[in-house]
This record gives structure tokens, C-alpha cells and sequence, in this order.
């Protein structure tokens, strides 16, 4: 086995340079690049780059030495050796994961299948009438297993189906009838597998958080809450104005209610006064 002088200065250089990237911020991660075209791997990059989340392209050999000279230096690294697999880059930043995991949601797009990948979800294909015009195209439908048929002089699928189950494998006949249904089963774009921010490792699930779920979860539990305690009368910056504006319709109310006069109450009691001794001339026959 060659040894560690057999390496050439700049692979050296080069692992050395990573580890001190990913050392000098306080978040690192491992991020997926499979099936991304060059063009668009520019641009992404460039994008995050621009937010100050720059993505560092390497070998995966380079990023495994890179991060187990690292993890020698601050342990909570080591758990990213196991996502380094397949085609990976790594970034290192500053900020928020969860924020992060979000900007990487946003650089995946539907894009077709074209046969052998692993089908990531249930391929759910819906009923309806398609585009095609009666033909050959029926029969090939059928033949790659969508309820294809002809009524009234279109072709339709007659029933719901999920053509391929998350976990199986797209065949080549599949994904082509999906590509004329336009129905893009994949996606293309950054995957962030796993995440390091300080002393704290992040897996993916963990990640996958709905932010706008959960600051629309916020808001309800802070309505909720400023609803209970005005309802209980408990003073509180907030409840303060809401407890005297109730509390000044209910004093109205009952002021009202016992025809006592006072600059606020004295309009609505002489409207009420004039009502009532229109309804009593009524009656009267005056």
C-alpha cells in the first residue's frame, strides 16, 4: 500500500483546505449532487455562494481524510463520515440548519424518469381523460399497466393507479408512457443528507421541518393564548388594552341598560327615550 509520502502535495493540499473550512465555521454539511447537470450545479452553487453558503466539490476520498482529521479536533463531525456515499460535496457555513435544509428544498425541480431509477415516493397516476388521440398509444398503456381505454372518442385511465410503488424500480416502458402523461416522478437538485452545528448532529428527518406549518402552528397558540387570558382577566402587556376595551363596553352596556346618564350614555338614552314614546303614541292612537 502506498504510504502517505506516495501522496501527491497538492491532494494533501487540497484535504488540508477542507478540513480548515470546515473547522473555521460553526455549521457543516453533507450534500447530495447526484443527477444534477454541470450548468445547473454552477448556478446553485453560485447562488448559495451568494448567501454565504459556499458548497465544496471534491472527491469523496478527499472529504472522508478532510473530515477525519476534523472530527479528530471537534468529535461531533464524525457521524457525516457515514453520509459521505455516491456523488458528494460538502458545505460549511454559519446560520441556521433548518433554514438551510429550506434554501436546499429550493433548488429541486420535477424532472422526468427514463427507466432503472428507484421510484423515491408512490408514483400516483390519476384518473382522467389525457391528450392522446385514439390509437396504438392504448394499447401501449396497457401494456406498461395504466387503465388505459377509449370513451367517446378519447383516451382516458379510468381509475386512480400508482403505477410504481416508492422503493420499486421505473421501468424503461413506465417512464416513458410518464414522460407523454407529463408526470415527472423525479427531482433534480441539492439534497442535504445530514448536518453538523456545533456540537449537534443533525440526520435529514430531523430536518425536514414545515417552517411555515409550524409558524402558522405559533401564531394559533398565540391567539389561543392572548384569547384565554383576556377571557380570565389576566393583565399582561398585550391584554392590558383588549381588558379595557372590555371592560368599558360592559360598563356602557350596564350604564345603558340602567338609563344612567353620562356624556357617552346621554345620546343613546334619549334615542332609546324617543323610540319608546313613538311606540307608546302608537299604541295610544296619538
Amino acid at each position: 500500500m502506498p504510504g502517505r509520502d506516495s501522496v501527491r502535495p497538492e491532494k494533501l493540499a487540497a484535504v488540508a483546505a477542507l478540513e480548515e473550512r470546515v473547522l473555521a465555521r460553526s455549521v457543516t454539511a453533507v450534500v447530495g449532487v447526484r443527477g444534477i447537470p454541470a450548468p445547473a450545479l454552477q448556478g446553485m452553487r453560485r447562488e448559495l455562494r451568494q448567501r454565504d453558503h459556499p458548497i465544496l466539490v471534491a472527491t469523496n476520498s478527499a472529504i472522508r481524510h478532510a473530515l477525519e482529521r476534523a472530527a479528530a479536533k471537534r468529535p461531533a463531525l464524525r457521524p457525516l463520515l457515514d453520509q459521505v456515499t455516491d456523488q458528494t460535496a460538502i458545505l460549511s457555513s454559519e446560520g441556521n440548519p433548518f433554514a438551510l435544509y429550506q434554501e436546499f428544498l429550493r433548488t429541486r425541480s420535477p424532472t422526468p424518469a427514463r427507466g432503472g431509477e428507484v421510484a423515491p415516493r408512490d408514483i400516483f397516476v390519476p384518473a382522467g381523460t389525457t391528450s392522446f388521440k385514439p390509437g396504438p398509444i392504448v394499447g401501449e398503456l396497457q401494456h406498461a399497466g395504466f387503465p388505459a381505454a377509449i370513451e367517446k372518442g378519447k383516451v382516458v385511465l379510468k381509475k386512480d393507479v400508482v403505477i410504481v410503488k416508492a422503493g420499486g424500480t421505473i421501468s424503461r416502458e413506465v417512464a416513458t408512457m410518464l414522460t407523454r402523461l407529463e408526470i415527472f416522478p423525479l427531482e433534480v437538485g441539492l439534497s442535504l443528507r445530514a448536518a453538523v452545528d456545533g456540537e449537534t448532529f443533525y440526520p435529514p428527518e430531523v430536518l425536514a421541518v414545515d417552517l411555515d406549518a409550524r409558524r402558522a402552528d405559533l401564531v394559533r397558540a398565540a391567539r389561543s393564548a392572548l384569547g384565554l387570558a383576556v377571557e380570565v382577566g389576566y393583565l399582561t402587556p398585550e391584554t392590558l388594552p383588549l381588558l379595557l376595551a372590555k371592560a368599558h363596553r360592559r360598563a356602557l352596556g350596564l350604564a345603558l341598560a340602567a338609563g344612567y346618564p353620562t356624556p357617552e350614555t346621554i345620546g343613546p338614552l334619549f334615542a332609546k327615550a324617543m323610540r319608546e314614546a313613538a311606540a307608546l303614541g302608537q299604541l295610544t292612537g296619538n
